[in-house]
């Protein structure tokens, strides 16, 4: 990755996503990735959970209340600024290809987690 500035601003966001959907996920993933690439963001990065344990308290899977059959996902978006995302989201928001079916998702949107964040440290 390359070295980031100072207004780098990152979209972090939580999923919890069916085993048997990874692929149709997947797909997704790389299909918002060039939208996003196209609009502005700098990187994407998709992480599907593979050590991600259940908290007493807290954890990743109790806050999308991910059932015992989904896989938590972890997922960001770089952008150079908050100028950028937020000028960036809005085209990707208009942008058709961001249309898809609601029966098409391959999650459950609604224990979908998301935020914006600036960047503190690289290292």
């Amino acid at each position: 990755m390359a070295s980031l500035s100072p207004e780098t601003y990152i979209d972090g966001f939580v999923i919890p996503v069916h085993k048997d959907k990874k692929d149709a996920y997947l797909k997704m993933a790389r299909m918002a990735a060039e939208i996003w690439k196209d609009h502005g963001a700098l990187e994407i990065i998709e992480t599907w959970g593979d050590d991600v344990p259940e908290g007493k308290v807290t954890s990743f899977p109790m806050a999308v209340k991910a059932e015992p059959d989904e896989v938590v996902v972890f997922s960001w978006v770089i952008w150079p600024s908050k100028a950028a995302r937020n000028a960036g989201n809005e085209k990707v928001m208009a942008d058709p290809r961001m249309q898809p079916d609601e029966s098409e998702m391959p999650f459950d949107g609604k224990r979908l987690i998301f935020g914006g964040f600036t960047l503190l440290t690289q290292g």
